[in-house]
């Protein structure tokens, strides 16, 4: 709620070319105290509220500058993530008022806890990031409302985890990401908490070395669906763009030591990549990709190696892992079924090309 009087007394007054003296004049008051008015320093009775309305022709509500606020639920849920996003610190105040209008709702409580987490963690504030904790833990009483299926409790207990490294309470933050971590899901925080506050390496490592192969697996998987996506909007240099990324990214993690599943991985780009190049580039630049890809999957049948070690920086983990590709047992197999699986002519003609002249 922002009321606009003294403003709305100035524009009206000028809009009749009045002066302060004037306008005192009709309300019989003295200037002073329109003056005042007009500075924000006073506010006229009740009664001249309603003289002035009647006199400049309008409604006390526009005199005012009173506007009603939609203060039902999801107008509120929404205001206060709106504010969330933006990190207003006027956002606190507006958070406790819904709090005491809906104690018990799931995304009031949600969004006030974020809030008092973001301001709390970028002010270093103990006490605004003790209030988040409690917000949290209410809320997890409250997940019976979710119906975001982006929504979960394990989100929360990291949230609470990254509150507790910031409060110094490291030992409960690894307690809470021990024992809420399906899957591995939170070992790269996990990993960095022990590295950074424990100075553990030797549990930090494990931890991160999954973490680094869990996030090699969803990079080559979105960066596809990415490239997909895009040739399928006829977007190709956004194809283009982030299969040249991928293709960067992967290479950047080969272990240069021994044979590595990055060569691989590496070939399925450049296939795709020249799908696209045949659209956007020349008929030569294309070949070259294609080449690229026999040359990367050649040398990874040469020697296969689907083990953690084939990536850098994988020191060690207490989990199993081989990569797995359901295109085919080989790499060169591989590539094969991918062309019939993208199915575009130009493509499918210049791979038959370069497998007639091998």
């Amino acid at each position: 709620m922002e009321i606009r009087l003294a403003d709305n007394i100035r524009v009206f007054r000028k809009q009749r070319s009045l002066t302060q003296e004037q306008l005192a004049e009709v309300l019989g008051v003295s200037p002073g105290a329109v003056y005042k008015w007009e500075a924000g320093l006073s506010t006229p009775e009740l009664g001249l509220i309603l003289e002035m309305a009647d006199f400049f022709d309008t409604s006390v509500d526009v005199l005012l500058g009173y506007e009603m606020r939609d203060n039902r639920l999801e107008a509120t849920q929404a205001r206060l993530w709106k504010l969330n996003s933006e990190k207003d610190p006027t956002g606190l105040a507006e958070a406790e008022k819904a709090l005491k209008k809906y104690p018990h709702n799931l995304q009031i409580v949600s969004a006030a806890a974020f809030m008092y987490r973001n301001i709390g963690m970028e002010n270093h504030d103990r006490g605004l990031l003790l209030r988040a904790i409690g917000l949290m833990e209410d809320s997890l009483l409250l997940f019976d409302q979710n119906t975001d299926p982006m929504g979960d409790k394990i989100i929360v207990y990291q949230n609470i985890a990254a509150i507790y490294v910031e409060l110094g309470e490291t030992d409960r933050a690894i307690e809470l990401l021990r024992s809420h971590n399906p899957a591995g899901l939170f070992n790269h925080q996990l990993g960095m908490t022990l590295a950074v506050k424990c100075r553990d390496y030797k549990a930090a490592l494990p931890c991160l070395s999954h973490s680094l192969l869990i996030l090699i697996d969803m990079l080559f998987n979105t960066t596809l669906g990415f490239a997909c996506a895009f040739h399928l909007r006829g977007d190709y240099p956004s194809a283009k763009a982030i299969l040249s990324w991928g293709i960067e990214c992967i290479s950047g993690l080969k272990n240069p030591k021994r044979p590595s599943y990055a060569d691989k991985v590496v070939s399925i780009y450049h296939v795709c990549l020249a799908g696209v190049q045949l659209r956007t580039d020349s008929r030569d630049i294309a070949k070259a990709s294609l080449a690229k890809a026999i040359a990367l999957a050649q040398q990874f049948d040469a020697a296969p190696n689907y083990g953690p070690d084939s990536y850098r920086f994988v020191t060690e983990t207490e989990w199993t892992f081989s990569a797995v590709d359901s295109l085919g047992k080989t790499a060169e197999e591989s590539l094969e079924n991918l062309v019939v699986v993208i199915g575009d002519d130009k493509l499918t003609a210049l791979w038959k090309e370069f497998r007639e002249s091998d």
